[in-house]
């Protein structure tokens, strides 16, 4: 880490006023252009703590950048994750403010519900399996308190990797699913914008699990049983606006919506 722990606080200050206010920032690195990922995980941290101190529950895990073309769209070449709370978590069918965000786009992903703890090193897909109690299709919004997501890595871990909100669908077996196969429709308004298969998230969304169970074991975190984890986007990521509908569907999983008003 090359920030102190004063500028560390103060960076988390400065995302939490961001967030709250739904006003956003400049990136963090051209404010501190010695800025690590490190540093940006700690400034995550420190924002996590101060939610769960207001109350807010941890109920799961969400794991960006996991498709080559999310990586490509920001100019990154790893995975980053961040934290769920109670309070992100949106009923299916909804409608939802879009001034409650800064600038929201929308994902398909493959949600994951553990029923067995996951702590790396060395979790494999396999390991993911045998712990995960359902798996459903998810509608996450991201969002970005970094004005006009001009985002470096260290931007977007800082920034809770990018969280906004997140929809869930039906629990279903995994067992019985071929998730790598498995084709991911998004919709806008009545019309399918893009479509992808699960090798988009690393191969397999559940290749994705176990570099989040792996990826969390420095920090000395596991995934919890009763968590759920939300696995990365399989499709492009378009912005939404007011009076946008907006419906994701995975094969095998079901469908989900969500309308922004």
């Amino acid at each position: 880490m090359t920030l102190t722990r004063n500028v560390i606080q103060e960076t988390a200050d400065l995302l939490y006023a961001a967030q709250t206010s739904r006003t956003p920032i400049g990136p963090l690195t051209e404010r501190h252009p010695g800025l690590t990922v490190a540093d940006a995980y700690a400034i995550q941290q420190v924002n996590l703590r101060r939610r769960l101190r207001d109350g807010r529950v941890l109920v799961g895990h969400k794991i960006g950048l996991t498709s080559e073309s999310m990586q490509t769209l920001l100019g990154v070449d790893e995975p980053d994750f961040g934290h769920l709370l109670d309070d992100m978590v949106l009923a299916n069918g909804s409608a939802v403010p879009a001034v409650q965000f800064c600038a929201p786009r929308v994902e398909p992903e493959v949600a994951f519900l553990l029923r067995a703890p996951l702590r790396g090193p060395g979790v494999t897909v396999d390991d993911v399996q045998a712990a995960t109690e359902a798996v459903a299709v998810a509608l996450e919004i991201v969002d970005s308190r970094i004005a006009d997501w001009k985002l470096t890595l260290p931007d977007t871990v800082a920034d809770n990797a990018s969280s906004g909100a997140v929809v869930l669908g039906n629990w279903m077996p995994y067992e019985r699913l071929d998730l790598p196969s498995a084709r991911a429709s998004l919709w806008l308004n009545g019309s399918e914008i893009d479509t992808g298969l699960g090798t988009a998230v690393m191969g397999d969304p559940g290749a994705a699990v176990a570099w989040l169970a792996n990826a969390l074991a420095p920090f000395g975190t596991e995934i919890l049983p009763g968590q759920f984890v939300i696995s990365g986007s399989i499709t492009c990521a378009p912005f939404v606006h007011p009076g946008d509908d907006v419906a994701a569907t995975i094969s095998g999983l079901g469908a989900v919506s969500l309308s922004f008003t």
